[in-house]
């Protein structure tokens, strides 16, 4: 008698592989349909359990987020309160008084290279509830070519392993979102598929109510499975630079100041950091559309890195670059070593260049490049870094490129 397949009954000549069993057979493809069946069932049941979850109160959110990020207090605060409320919120069970507490979505200003990334990958690093960050330049509205609104949840449910009740209590950190501002203060004559039109299609998602999101991500089309993921439990964090918002901000303060008090409340403005003043009505005259404004709340800022901060960005935060590049000579078992000179060097470069913690890592690539280059070919031992040798390989040519 022929050996056979226990499920399909096909025998050993009609499949690819029959595996043998205590008291019967099952074949390639039986096994295949077998694992897809578990994998489709146990993805009803959520791994999430908040239940024995000890949560850290804000100001250990806050200490954590000092260890790797130097400043923005302002910032911090507001994000640590963000996740504790949000974690109170999915714990909280609904008493008597029914009392609903709703979620806080924030929005993040600050310059290019002031943190608000860093801020939203280190926050990952400590969370127990999924997490993703997503892009919004890549955003259209739909029927465009670009990624659909929806594709921003498809990433919060590969983050939560297509665990949809875990996805349904995540986070969503939304980067550059000043890139999807419209071009100007009026409405849109055409349409502005890339700036207006996602604005609008964010504002189902931002609120929560019940989105059909692709498994896959891509373009929705009528044959495709989709899965419904309720958005009333996933907290919002939008971050962008905002790029010229300064104006809009000076504007409006030096049109409101009017009357018997006005040259002393004029002095009192920073003309140094105006992201200090912002206000909800500065976003829009920036290109946010009032709806979306309502739903981001909480408005934080990162304020502008002065020199000791980008000091202290050189060496403290545990995951520094000059850090980063002793250990990558030390897995060469070369010691390096830099002068103090030297980091005071690269400070003063980064403010010339105006590019704040991404400057210093520029500077720095020109600086050592070479080095990397040859010292794992010699048998040095110890290298030292001085300002003569940062000078020379910062020449003219490496400083009009770092401009560029």
């Amino acid at each position: 008698m022929q050996d056979k397949c226990s499920f399909c009954g096909r025998t050993r000549n009609e499949v690819n592989l029959l595996i043998a069993g205590t008291d019967g057979f099952i074949c390639d493809d039986c096994a295949t349909q077998a694992y897809d069946i578990v994998q489709e069932e146990m993805r009803g049941k959520s791994n999430l359990n908040l239940d024995n979850l000890e949560v850290k109160k804000p100001i250990e959110i806050k200490s954590f987020l000092d260890q790797y990020v130097i400043g923005q207090d302002e910032a911090k605060k507001h994000l640590a309160v963000a996740v504790y409320n949000h974690y109170k919120r999915l714990l909280h069970k609904p008493g008597k008084d029914d009392v609903e507490i709703e979620k806080s979505n924030i929005v993040m200003v600050g310059r290019t290279g002031t943190g608000k990334t860093l801020l939203a990958r280190t926050i990952a690093k400590m969370l127990h509830v999924p997490f993703t960050i997503v892009d919004a330049t890549v955003l259209t509205e739909a029927g465009y070519v670009g990624e659909d609104i929806e594709s921003i949840l498809t990433r919060l449910l590969q983050a939560a392993d297509y665990d949809v009740e875990a996805a349904e209590k995540g986070i969503v950190f939304i980067d550059e979102l000043d890139k999807i501002a419209r071009k100007g203060d009026n409405p849109s004559i055409t349409r502005d598929v890339s700036g207006e039109g996602v604005q609008q299609g964010l504002l189902k998602l931002l609120e929560g109510s019940i989105v059909n999101v692709p498994p896959q991500g891509g373009r929705k089309h009528p044959d495709q499975k989709m899965i419904p993921v309720n958005t009333k439990n996933i907290l919002f964090i939008c971050g962008g630079a905002f790029d010229g918002i300064e104006k809009k901000i000076a504007a409006r303060m030096n049109s409101m100041v009017v009357g018997f008090h006005a040259s002393q409340a004029i002095e009192k403005i920073d003309r140094e950091n105006f992201l200090q003043y912002i206000a909800q009505q500065d976003l829009k005259s920036f290109g946010l559309i009032p709806e979306i404004i309502g739903r981001l709340p909480v408005l934080t800022y990162l304020e502008p890195l002065d020199r000791q901060a980008l000091r202290n960005i050189l060496t403290e935060p545990k995951n520094a670059i000059i850090r980063q590049y002793i250990k990558l000579f030390e897995l060469d078992n070369i010691t390096l070593k830099f002068d103090e000179e030297v980091y005071e060097y690269i400070v003063d470069k980064a403010i010339e260049f105006k590019l704040g913690a991404r400057g210093l890592r520029s500077i720095c690539e020109a600086i050592m490049t070479d080095l990397m280059f040859e010292v794992p070919s010699q048998d040095k031992k110890e290298i030292t870094v001085t300002k003569a040798y940062a000078e020379e390989k910062l020449s003219h040519v490496h400083a009009q490129k770092l401009r560029a």
